[in-house]
């Protein structure tokens, strides 16, 4: 029982691991069915595009809001509760009959995920201090590629067996039998707990001394120039992130003349399983570079990212299969180490009440104004370039985030950060008077 008790934080990263896997899964498995809903629904690539969209802004819009409520409620109840519902709208997409109904469905589900990352994200972060976070944010993040290849093939492989419909189905019951299995497991910790063992602290307190109001955090986001890059850099990268998931399968489909099934997983398996590889990496030189300077995990992602920009071209421009996988497979390496610290270089800015807020914020700027343009743009390019030099064109954006993260590296993390171990100290103190 003391080993279970001394190991339980890295168990919390395992059990939030199946959950983070379902999450991706449900969500990535209608991008390889787009042909059947093109023959089967009539639609074009705008129609198509917006599928994707309009997850991604139900998404990002819900994504504020549940972040404030995360911040308030019990962690472990939010995302059980979920990923119940995300599972249970998976499965009713089955019934869909229009492309009205279709919209309606991948919509709901976006609505019904947007609790997850705030909630998952924060409760990790009262389990891991500086010196474990962001490998055990990477590890985490490790789920969302096995989760998207997943979800990319077998979606692609029941459907051309077992038509559309039964991907759903499938996908939707096995989230809600874990949502069961893992509610008597997983343990709800004090908030700011491991900042405060990280500050000295005697004992974690177990509650925050307060919850911070949607004003309070919205100053804390506003006033903090550091968190702020980030978030602007998240948005350029999750467009860019957004148009490989939506896209490739069908560019891979047309180009290569794959079935569905293979466009589904060769979209997927290459460049996911290096960002497996490059995810815990770039978490352990995080974690490294964050002990010798304030912004270490932020320069990990600049790096990262930048690279990343020429893999996207090759990808999009390359006739050659040779070359198309081994793009795939260094894109995914550097897409790993920057995604490896998105949230664990944010929180070391913001303080613990606030965390929950802030992620649905990033997810805000990411999913609605970045992954939810994305998929409607490159359609409309589409039209008028061709699909390939528009998933290309997009790899500006990489550079562009690049930038936005070394400014935030070098010339606001440390005063963000030492202004936020600041507050948690007074706050500490105020609590023990």
């Amino acid at each position: 029982m003391s080993l279970f008790k001394k190991h339980y934080k890295w168990y919390v990263v395992g059990m939030l691991w199946w959950i983070a896997f379902f999450n991706y899964a449900d969500r990535q498995a209608i991008f390889s069915l787009f042909p059947l809903l093109a023959a089967e629904f009539h639609l074009g690539n705008v129609q198509l595009g917006l599928l994707g969209s309009s997850f991604a802004w139900v998404y990002g819009i819900s994504a504020p809001v549940a972040g404030h409520i995360v911040d308030r409620v019990r962690r472990k109840a939010a995302i059980l509760s979920g990923l119940r519902i995300w599972s249970l709208i998976c499965m009713a997409t089955a019934v869909s009959r229009t492309f009205g109904h279709l919209l309606i469905f991948r919509a709901a589900e976006g609505l019904g995920e947007t609790v997850y990352f705030p909630a998952s994200m924060s409760l990790i972060s009262d389990y891991h201090g500086k010196k474990t976070r962001s490998r055990a944010m990477g590890t985490h993040q490790t789920s969302v590629y096995v989760g998207t290849i997943a979800g990319g093939f077998f979606a692609g492989l029941i459907g051309q067996h077992y038509g559309w419909r039964s991907s759903f189905v499938v996908f939707g019951g096995c989230g809600v039998l874990l949502s069961f299995i893992l509610s008597r497991l997983l343990i709800e910790p004090p908030r700011g707990a491991a900042d405060r063992a990280d500050l000295g602290a005697a004992a974690p307190a177990a509650v925050v001394p307060h919850h911070a109001s949607i004003p309070e955090s919205l100053k804390i986001i506003a006033g903090t120039p550091t968190l702020l890059l980030c978030m602007a850099a998240f948005m350029c990268e999750n467009f860019t992130t957004m148009v490989l998931f939506t896209w490739m399968p069908m560019l891979l489909y047309n180009k290569f003349h794959l079935s569905l099934a293979m466009a589904g997983l060769t979209a997927t398996l290459y460049v996911q399983s290096t960002s497996m590889l490059g995810s815990p990496i770039g978490g352990w030189m995080a974690d490294v570079l964050r002990m010798r300077m304030p912004g270490g995990r932020i320069l990990v992602q600049a790096i990262g990212i930048f690279i990343e920009a020429p893999f996207v071209i090759m990808c999009a421009l390359t006739h050659s299969m040779s070359l198309l996988i081994l793009g795939l497979l260094l894109w995914g390496i550097f897409k790993g180490c920057y995604e490896a610290n998105i949230f664990a270089s944010v929180f070391d800015v913001v303080r613990p009440e606030a965390r929950g807020a802030t992620t649905g914020v990033m997810n805000l700027m990411g999913w609605l104004v970045g992954g939810g343009s994305a998929p409607l743009i490159v359609g409309f390019l589409a039209n008028h370039i061709g699909l390939g030099e528009a998933i290309a064109v997009t790899s500006s954006a990489y550079v562009g985030a690049s930038i936005l993260l070394l400014v935030a590296a070098f010339v606001f993390s440390r005063r963000d950060t030492e202004r936020m171990q600041l507050m948690i100290k007074s706050d500490d103190i105020r609590v023990r008077i």
